[in-house]
């Protein structure tokens, strides 16, 4: 790519950064890993294609997520009109091989639900960060932090968070 970076980082270090980020994004998003694939090397192709300008690596990673959640958005809108729940058991063995109980407990949660908590607790991210980047209310994010919490917990059969 030559000597384009991006906050401060060239392409391949930024696939190399936020590879985890974006695949996650992509796999709670699609709930196969084949799809996400796609997915995944298009948001990097976005961001090839078109060499924008970054401040900071929170905005650089902010960008991807968006980008993905959009690429995932598209993909699904085009190639599948209904992704089926079932399928979660079968797709994802090295997902769940390197992912924390957390993270697998996600997939079974609505993608609305799912969206929220794993932005919240896989990737940091504040009420308001979270609705800057899905473009929903900070209300909104909380509510549905409050009730996906609820939901995990039915998930892990206990009171624990």
């Amino acid at each position: 790519m030559g000597d384009v970076l991006f906050a401060g980082l060239s392409f391949e270090q930024v696939v190399r950064e936020y590879k985890k980020t974006v695949g996650s994004v992509c796999v709670m998003r699609l709930n196969n890993s084949y799809d996400a694939e796609d997915c995944f090397q298009n948001t990097f192709l976005r961001l090839h294609k078109k060499s924008p300008d970054f401040e900071t690596r929170e905005h650089l990673k902010a960008w991807l997520i968006r980008v993905a959640i959009n690429e995932c958005k598209r993909y699904i809108m085009k190639n599948r009109p209904f992704i089926s729940l079932d399928k979660v058991n079968n797709d994802f063995t090295d997902f769940e091989q390197e992912r924390s109980d957390m993270s697998w407990a996600l997939i079974r949660l609505e993608l609305k639900y799912r969206e929220v908590l794993y932005l919240h607790y896989c990737e940091d991210y504040k009420v308001n960060e979270i609705a800057q980047i899905l473009g929903k209310s900070p209300n909104t994010v909380k509510t549905l932090l409050s009730r996906g919490r609820e939901k995990l917990k039915a998930i892990y059969g206990g009171d624990d968070e």
